[in-house]
C-alpha cells in the first residue's frame, strides 16, 4: 500500500480507526496446479532419471570395451573418458537437514506459490490480506503471503495499520482463522492498551468448547469478550466491513488472478490493486 495515499485519506478526514475489521482471500497465482510436484513423486522421478542415466553410462562403458578390443586403449577411449563417473563414483549426495515431507509440493512456474482451497477446488495461491477502516471501508493496511491459514497474520496486521498511521485502532476484528493464543496474549501487552480485539474462535452461531484456563488464558478472555453484549454488538459487524471490500475487488474490478510471479512481486501487484480500490473509494466518499 503506498503511503501517500493512506496518509491522504487520513489528511481528507476519511479514516477514522474506531473499528477496523481485518481478513484474508486466497488469489489465484500465475501458475498451473498441472505444473506442480509433490516431493515424493520428485523423489520418484530423481529415481528413474537415475537409474536411464546409468543405463546410458553402462551402453557408454560396453562401446569403450568395445573400441579397445578393436582398436587398442589408447585409441579407442574417448578424450572425456576421465571426466565420466562411472556407477559408485564420486560422493553422493547428502541432505544435510531433514527432508519435506513425501506430500510437500514445489510449482515449476512459480515456486513461491502454494496450493490452496479456492472455492470447490484447489488451485495455485497466495493468500493475500486486508484491514479494513469500519467508517469508510477504506483498506488501511495489506499483507500477503504464501500460507493458507490467517491465524500468524493477526499480530502482523495491526502493526501494518501502526506502522501506516502512527496510531492504534481502537478495535480489531477478526473471523475464526485470526484465532491464535500467542497472538492474542501478544496483543494484550502494555503497547498495545486501549485497543480491544474480538476475534471468533469457531464458526458463528457455535458454541466455543470449553477451554483450559491455565493453558489458554487470553483465549478464555476472549471468549468472555465476545460473550458480553457490547461484544456481541461490535462483532456483528464484522462482515459488512471487509468482506464487500473484497467482493469490490473480485466482482466489480475483475481481479481474480495475479499477473505477476513471486512472493515480492505479488505483494507489489496486490499493493497497486488496493490502492486502485482506495482511489476508486475516496471519489465516491468525496462525491
Amino acid at each position: 500500500m503506498a503511503s501517500g495515499t493512506i496518509s491522504s485519506s487520513q489528511t481528507l478526514g476519511l479514516v477514522k480507526l474506531g473499528t477496523v475489521a481485518l481478513d484474508g482471500t486466497k488469489v489465484k497465482a500465475q501458475a498451473s496446479k498441472h505444473k506442480a510436484m509433490s516431493y515424493g513423486r520428485m523423489k520418484e522421478q530423481e529415481q528413474r532419471l537415475k537409474e536411464e542415466i546409468e543405463a546410458l553410462l553402462e551402453r557408454a562403458r560396453r562401446t569403450d570395451a568395445q573400441e579397445d578390443g578393436q582398436w587398442g586403449a589408447e585409441q579407442g577411449r574417448h578424450p572425456d573418458d576421465g571426466q565420466r563417473r562411472g556407477a559408485g563414483a564420486g560422493r553422493p549426495f547428502q541432505r544435510e537437514f531433514g527432508e519435506p515431507e513425501d506430500k510437500a509440493q514445489d510449482n515449476f512456474t512459480d515456486p513461491q506459490s502454494r496450493i490452496m482451497k479456492l472455492g470447490g477446488s484447489f488451485e495455485q495461491c497466495y493468500n493475500a490480506q486486508a484491514v479494513v477502516d469500519g467508517d469508510s471501508q477504506l483498506i488501511v493496511a495489506i499483507g500477503l503471503g504464501n500460507t493458507a491459514a490467517d491465524n500468524e497474520q493477526l499480530v502482523p496486521m495491526v502493526e501494518a495499520v501502526k506502522e501506516n498511521f502512527a496510531v492504534l485502532p481502537q478495535r480489531v476484528l477478526g473471523d475464526a482463522g485470526f484465532r491464535s493464543e500467542d497472538g492474542f496474549a501478544k496483543l494484550e501487552a502494555e503497547k498495545y492498551a486501549g485497543m480491544e480485539v474480538l476475534v471468533a474462535l469457531g464458526r458463528e452461531g457455535k458454541k466455543p468448547t470449553a477451554m483450559d484456563p491455565k493453558k489458554y488464558p487470553a483465549t478464555v478472555r476472549m471468549v468472555e469478550r465476545l460473550a458480553s453484549k457490547e461484544g456481541q454488538a461490535h462483532y456483528w459487524r464484522r462482515k459488512a466491513i471487509v468482506e464487500p471490500v473484497f467482493g469490490w475487488i473480485k466482482h466489480a474490478m475483475g481481479f481474480r488472478q495475479f499477473s505477476l510471479r513471486g512472493l515480492d512481486k505479488v505483494a507489489g501487484e496486490w499493493g497497486l490493486v488496493c490502492l486502485a480500490l482506495n482511489l476508486r473509494r475516496m471519489w465516491v466518499l468525496q462525491g
